[in-house]
């Protein structure tokens, strides 16, 4: 990949290989009716000009629950008009579970090959000068191919492909040390909340799906990923001294007090990810990391209340609460607390 300067600890050249083949405009009404037959266990379905082959749908992915892997993907399938936005021009990292949530699952960073021409990729040049062909999920297509592959949850990088340096929000993840409760975590949350208040950062809310509350602020594109990860360090720990009986930024595991919610900023490291919004968790149950309001947290949810049988019908209800981090306007501007 030519640049005109080598990638270092701080810039990372990036290009987009589009698709080779053109995709059909189809209406959205006929992409939401896509219903997978019950009684094939492989199929090849045709989307927008695109076949995506299907294999092994009836493996059982969650077998005490009897929820196999067609069920993963239908799901997928529905909530992929407010999934898709969110994941747009963003190198994935793949996490594989071939054999269901309880099994083991490996890590895959470079697009398997071979694969659809329709795949589209992230080439980025890391510090080593090595290149990592990343795929991207553009497309009900490509969300369905990567999905047959065994992932579960979805796991994008921050920044778009167009400048992997500079994302377009930071995050906390706050996380139940060993001894503490989600009733815990959730107000951890709304004390962080008041916290983000204070400097009028806008935030938006999501369980992990797994045990925590993630907290996304959406900023404009400018500082880079490491500037972006100094300021959550040093606002992580100022916040954590407010509360030092309800939170924590120590990030040395055997120095973390017990029972305690853990502020982690680590996340937003280059490189690092966390599991999307609407990304199904390999949990004992098949739950959904979903945006919620604040209201709603303040009176009280459980993460066993977002599951995939009921996101998606929760979503046409009220729509994608995480819209606004899309949007252009209403970013905050970091670059003043740098």
């Amino acid at each position: 990949m030519p640049s005109q300067k080598p990638a270092t600890r701080d810039f990372h050249p990036a290009r987009v290989e589009r698709a080779a083949v053109a995709q059909r405009k189809k209406s959205r009404a006929s992409v939401l009716k896509l219903k997978l037959p019950k009684d094939k266990n492989g199929l090849e379905v045709e989307i927008d000009g695109r076949v995506v082959k299907l294999t092994n749908l009836d493996k059982p992915f969650w077998p005490k629950l009897g929820v196999v892997k067609r069920d993963l993907i239908q799901y997928y399938i529905n909530i992929a008009p407010a999934l898709l936005p969110h994941l747009n021009d963003r190198a994935m990292v793949m996490k594989r579970y071939p054999n269901g949530a309880a099994s083991q699952f490996f890590f895959m960073k470079r697009a398997p090959s071979p694969r659809p021409d329709w795949i589209e990729i992230c080439n980025i040049e890391h510090s080593s000068g090595n290149i990592i062909d990343f795929p991207m999920i553009q497309d009900l297509p490509s969300l369905m191919w990567v999905i047959n592959l065994g992932c579960i949850d979805l796991n994008q990088w921050y920044a778009r492909c167009d400048d992997v340096d500079r994302p377009d929000y930071l995050h906390f993840d706050l996380d139940p040390v060993p001894g503490a409760s989600f009733e815990k975590v959730v107000e951890a949350a709304l004390f962080f909340r008041r916290a983000l208040d204070v400097l009028r950062l806008p935030s938006y809310v999501k369980t992990t799906g797994s045990k925590g509350i993630h907290i996304y602020i959406p900023i404009e594109r400018g500082p880079t990923q490491k500037q972006v990860w100094t300021f959550a360090k040093e606002f992580a720990h100022a916040v954590a001294s407010q509360a030092p009986k309800l939170l924590t930024a120590i990030y040395q595991v055997s120095k973390r007090p017990k029972g305690r919610i853990l502020v982690d900023y680590n996340q937003n490291a280059w490189g690092r990810t966390l599991a999307s919004v609407y990304s199904v968790r390999p949990r004992e149950q098949p739950t959904v990391s979903t945006p919620v309001q604040w209201k709603e947290l303040e009176r009280g949810v459980a993460m066993e209340d977002f599951r995939i049988d009921n996101v998606p019908a929760r979503v046409r209800k009220i729509g994608d609460l995480w819209k606004p981090l899309l949007a252009k306007r209403g970013r905050f501007r970091l670059e003043a607390y740098l």
